[in-house]
């Protein structure tokens, strides 16, 4: 399915890598995105014995303390990752799943993918604006700024525009 996720082969290059993967981290909110990632995640496995890590971060504001009771987004980030672990098992992907309380969920990302060398994070994203512009928000930017492997940050199609048939000359 997403075969276009390895880089194209370059003959005489020594240095070509391939985007294959022993473990991949997939950090997921619960966005419509999720299954896309997982799916993309599972695609960069080298093989079964590989893992896919599956994160889901509840963040705690400052207002209130960091071990606080959240039951409700608890319940709602351990239904994700149960289903997100479907998707993978679809994939015959070794997964593990983990819900995370935290201040930032980047810094979260970061950690996560340090204490379990992973050699790649998949992060989804949808279209957001700020402002009127296109934003990745906060936390997108905090991982590929500090992630130590690759990131790769995959955004929904942008919904059909009209016809462009009036700019064509």
């Amino acid at each position: 399915m997403f075969g276009w996720a390895r880089w194209p082969s370059r003959r005489g290059d020594a240095n070509h890598k391939s985007m294959r993967a022993s473990s991949v981290l997939v950090p997921v909110t619960g966005a419509d995105c999720d299954e896309d990632v997982v799916r993309l995640g599972c695609e960069l496995l080298e093989s079964r014995r590989s893992l896919l890590h599956i994160l889901y971060v509840i963040e705690v504001g400052r207002h209130s303390p960091i071990d606080a009771d959240v039951a409700e987004d608890y319940q709602e980030g351990e239904r994700v990752l149960r289903k997100m672990e479907q998707v993978a098992n679809s994939y015959n992907c070794s997964s593990e799943a983990h819900l995370v309380q935290a201040r930032k969920a980047g810094a979260v990302v970061v950690r996560e993918a340090v204490d379990k060398n992973v050699d790649a994070v998949v992060m989804g994203t949808t279209e957001a604006e700020s402002y009127g512009s296109f934003s990745l928000g906060d936390y997108i930017p905090y991982v590929l700024r500090h992630a130590p492997c690759r990131v790769i940050v995959s955004r929904d199609p942008k919904p059909a525009m009209g016809s462009l048939d009036g700019y064509r000359r």
